[in-house]
Formats: structure tokens, sequence, C-alpha cells
């Protein structure tokens, strides 16, 4: 990490090694990481001591690296089955995908489809009855709602 990253992420840092994660293990499991994580945050979060954006600001710049770390660390192992250090990783072949696009019949169908669902969304835009090219009344479908989050770039 340069040292302008590691300056602004320092702070956070600190603030882990403070904590412990209680465990009889050498290595935590996962599920004393999530508890000991959680409570980390809460203790934060209740002192009020920290801002929390600043404090979500460096923890999003630290997953990224620990991404870019683990992806590559990942890509120097070799392609087989292992378990150490309570881990247990299980290697899979990708495999082929088949391409049904390649299909004409399929690419009909799923064109219809698509329309389809233009014709629903169109229907349920509108107040009045909705009829589609052959004269079909188009139904108001229900609809679900989607859940809410909150979208962070950097």
């Amino acid at each position: 990490m340069n040292l302008k990253l590691n300056l602004k992420m320092s702070n956070l840092i600190k603030l882990m090694e403070k904590k412990e994660v209680g465990t009889s293990n050498f290595l935590p499991t996962k599920k004393e990481i999530q508890k000991s994580s959680k409570d980390f945050v809460k203790d934060l979060i209740d002192s009020g001591d920290h801002n929390p954006q600043e404090l979500l600001s460096q923890a999003i710049r630290l997953k990224e690296a620990f991404t870019v770390i683990e992806k590559n660390l990942r890509d120097s192992l070799p392609q087989e089955n292992f378990e150490a250090f309570g881990l247990k990783a299980t290697y899979r072949n990708g495999g082929d995908i088949p391409q049904f696009e390649d299909d004409e019949i399929y690419r009909s169908i799923k064109k219809d489809l698509d329309d389809r669902k233009e014709l629903l969304k169109t229907a349920l835009k509108t107040k009045d009855v909705f009829f589609d090219p052959y004269g079909n009344e188009i139904p108001k479908v229900s609809t679900k709602p989607r859940k809410s989050s909150l979208t962070i770039k950097f």
C-alpha cells in the first residue's frame, strides 16, 4: 500500500488493533470474526467519538485493498484442493456454458418474451385498458418492492 493510502486508513486500522477477537483458536472462526466485527462497529457508533461516514470510507478502501490482495493470492495458488489454516478450498473446473443464443428458435422466443415484458410494463403505466397489437387485453400485473440500498462509489 502506498503511504498516502496507508495514512488515510490508519485511524480505522488503529481502532481495529485495539479490539481483540474473542477466541480460543490461533485463527478465529468465521462466526467469531463476524460477531467481533459487529460488536466493534456497535461500540464505535455508540461511543459517538467517530464520524461513521469517515469510518465507512476507510472500511470501503480497506475492503478494496483486501479484495485485490485476496484475488492475487488466489491466482498464485495451484488449481487444486487444499485444507490449511482453518480453510478448506475446493477447486472446480469452470466447464462449458451452452450458448442458447445460437439457436434461432430460442432467440425468437426470447425476443417474444422481451416484447411481452415491455407490453406489461407499459400496461402498468397507463390508466386505461391496454391492448397488444392482436387486440388482446394486457393485464396489469402485480409488483413487489425492491430492497432499498445505499450505493457508494469511490
